[in-house]
């Protein structure tokens, strides 16, 4: 498969060459992204203008559009410069004026002589109690009205672009469209009562009223689906291709992880063993494992991870852990160790601190195979870390680390499998568009003994109050998280943000009881007031969000988060997932600048009512749309121009599993419907799908 196939050059030629569009006209069409027939088709119309002809204005519920049929009656030019030239016209029941403004009076006569029989189309206002179209969109003799349509669509613009001359190029691209054999399943299509492609793009833009241009929409959801197919067929052409890379088969006796289980003062729960089951058996397969376990705050990620390393172990090879910081790179230290130590697997760890004969000592031991396994920062990345024979590469907290980046560790062992970490339940439909390659294993259930935390509301005014808590709080010897609100997207105004809550509380509890954390500190003095806190030498920490991510301390039992309203839904669940991890009972505290906006309000009673974190991701997806939940500019989520994954989350779903079987029944795509997927990745422009078919 050389090249694009030739029935779709059409649709990829210039702009230019469609009806009304000049070299002005494709420029300014270029801020939207349209340069090719292509683009046009799939920018489909956002909202429609009911043309219907109607009697008369009189009674309508004005301003709004409307389309009647009038006499004309006499002309009233302007009797000062810079007034409107207005054209007396009467409907079937009252008169009314049409308005122009900057119109030749002799251009006037000749369109709209008195006496005539004209349609007219456009808004109506009253003003002075007198009906008033100003500058109609369409002015027809009876005999050609037809041209009128009865429900337009309107279509997004930029400057130097009209509606009209949308509807003239899209009229002039829908013309062009080839015939293309069926990519869609059939049973499928009939089930869901799709039309075919052509059909569904002009369905799409000649809607027949408001009810077709829905998201539900029979012929917005076949395209929108198109979309969505050729997105997972190269997820599931690059998981395909990834697993051809043929993998190591790692299979453990078990001997290390009962020796752990039988450590434990608990039984892990049913979704940690089912976890546990899925990793083992995919390092059992000659295939590389590329696998992502999300599981909530605190679901018992660290166990799934330690036992699918031990698997490694086990084996007669190597695992690591990546952490994205250092702090938490030594948090994992601490969590894994005690467990380690059960199962008798030396455990090390390596950031950038390590220097030297220490840095060397540890080099070695890894490449003569005597430790086990490893935990580390970014550190591992550098050239000269070797291991005699990785088999296992865990990374907490995907969206730290990119695709490339996975690759490169790939690259430390021959085909290491991958488990990728994340502690931020992502909805179904998003997780698939942003994980779609990676087969998914999911903690929904809380390991025993985790208390629930209680999450109350309070307004910024009753501050002391709070602050008076705190002080008995810590009298009892608990320990305090105060996370201060987000400023402006601004660091800077942040860490001052920051740094006067500190001062303010240190005043209030007491010199020495409250250290200080914040993005802009040197990362040593931010390791230096963790490990205070840690070691519960301070009793409150006030912290920017950096502390939203993994940070482990039991005793900590409160905490207050300012401004809460400032934060999104999983962000706030993240930093209360930082308490609850103790012995005592919980208490979060949103503190919240009244009045609430809706969206503000909606976020923290969403809190307060539960602590299951997948509930809570989809209403945030409900509430902020995709891009907003993982931030697109580093989310790695596709734009897509028709799917919407708030509103159509069920088809991302529907288009994996096809795209997966379509690849299981016909890997090279060479059969009839496999054929016609070519047709749709190339439409869609997966040029990297396509590749991954002409190397596979």
């Amino acid at each position: 498969m050389t090249g694009r196939p030739e029935a779709l050059f059409p649709l990829f030629a210039g702009v230019d060459t469609l009806d009304g569009v000049g070299a002005k006209t494709a420029k300014a069409l270029e801020k939207i992204d349209i340069t090719r027939p292509r683009d046009l088709l799939f920018t489909l119309p956002y909202s429609g203008i009911d043309r219907r002809r109607r009697a008369s204005i009189q009674g309508a519920d004005l301003p709004e559009t409307l389309t009647v049929e009038v006499e004309v009656g006499r002309h009233l030019p302007p009797r000062s410069k810079g007034r409107p030239y207005r054209v007396e016209v009467r409907d079937a029941q009252t008169t009314f004026q049409l308005v122009f403004f900057h119109a030749r009076g002799e251009w006037l006569s000749r369109h709209l002589p008195t006496g005539a029989r004209r349609v007219v189309s456009g808004k109506v206002e009253l003003f002075d109690g007198i009906g008033q179209m100003v500058h109609p969109d369409h002015v027809l003799p009876p005999d050609e009205a037809e041209e009128i349509p009865l429900f337009e669509p309107v279509y997004p613009l930029t400057a130097g672009v009209t509606q009209r001359t949308m509807a003239r190029a899209v009229r002039d691209a829908l013309g062009r469209l080839p015939e293309l054999p069926e990519w869609i399943d059939p049973a499928l299509r009939a089930r869901e009562g799709w039309p075919g492609w052509a059909a569904a793009l002009a369905a799409a833009h000649e809607p027949l009223g408001v009810d077709e241009m829905a998201a539900t929409a029979p012929a917005r959801q076949r395209l929108a689906y198109d979309e969505l197919l050729a997105h997972q067929l190269t997820l599931a052409l690059a998981r395909a291709s990834l697993r051809r890379g043929k993998g190591s088969v790692t299979a453990g006796d078990g001997r290390l992880r009962a020796k752990v289980l039988a450590s434990l003062p608990y039984r892990p729960t049913g979704a940690q063993d089912r976890a546990m089951a899925e990793i083992a058996a995919d390092m059992g397969r000659p295939l590389r494992m590329n696998r992502l376990l999300q599981g909530d705050v605190g679901a018992g990620k660290t166990l799934v991870a330690l036992m699918s390393l031990l698997v490694a172990v086990e084996a007669g090879g190597q695992g690591v852990m990546m952490a994205p910081t250092e702090i938490l790179a030594r948090q994992h230290l601490e969590g894994l160790r005690p467990l380690a130590e059960a199962a008798g697997a030396r455990l090390d760890i390596l950031t950038g601190r390590d220097k030297g004969a220490d840095r060397a000592g540890k080099l070695a031991a890894l490449a003569a195979g005597d430790i086990h396994i490893l935990v580390g920062t970014h550190a591992v990345f550098q050239p000269d870390v070797a291991f005699r024979d990785l088999r296992l590469a865990v990374i907490d907290e995907q969206h730290r680390f990119g695709v490339a980046q996975r690759m490169q560790l790939g690259a430390k062992g021959r085909a290491v499998d991958v488990l990728v970490m994340t502690a931020t339940p992502i909805p179904r439909s998003l997780s698939l568009a942003q994980y779609g390659d990676m087969d998914v294993s999911v903690l929904d259930e809380k390991p025993p003994g985790r208390k629930p935390i209680a999450t109350a509301l309070v307004s910024t005014g009753r501050m002391d109050e709070v602050v008076g808590r705190l002080r008995h709080a810590m009298d009892e010897g608990r320990q305090a998280y105060w996370v201060c609100p987000l400023v402006e997207e601004s660091e800077t105004l942040d860490m001052t943000a920051a740094e006067e809550r500190f001062r303010h509380l240190r005043a209030a509890l007491g010199e020495g009881r409250v250290g200080l954390v914040h993005g802009q500190m040197p990362p040593r003095d931010k390791d230096a007031a963790m490990a205070r806190f840690v070691a519960g030498e301070t009793a409150v920490l006030v912290a920017t969000t950096v502390i939203e991510v993994g940070v482990d301390v039991p005793n900590a039992s409160i905490m207050v988060i300012e401004r809460a309203e400032s934060f999104g839904l999983a962000q706030l669940h993240q930093l209360r997932g930082r308490v609850g991890r103790g012995q005592a009972a919980s208490t979060c505290l949103l503190m919240y600048q009244p009045p609430l906006s809706e969206g503000g309000r909606r976020r923290l009673e969403t809190l307060r009512e539960t602590e299951d974190g997948f509930r809570i991701a989809e209403e945030d997806l409900a509430m902020r749309g995709a891009g907003d939940l993982i931030g697109t500019a580093q989310s790695g989520l596709p734009r897509f121009r028709i799917a919407d994954l708030e509103r159509q989350a069920a088809l991302m779903g529907l288009a994996q599993s096809d795209a997966r079987k379509l690849l299981a029944d016909d890997p090279a795509l060479t059969g009839p419907r496999g054929e016609a997927a070519r047709g749709l990745l190339w439409l869609m422009e997966q040029e990297k799908a396509i590749r991954l078919i002409s190397v596979g």
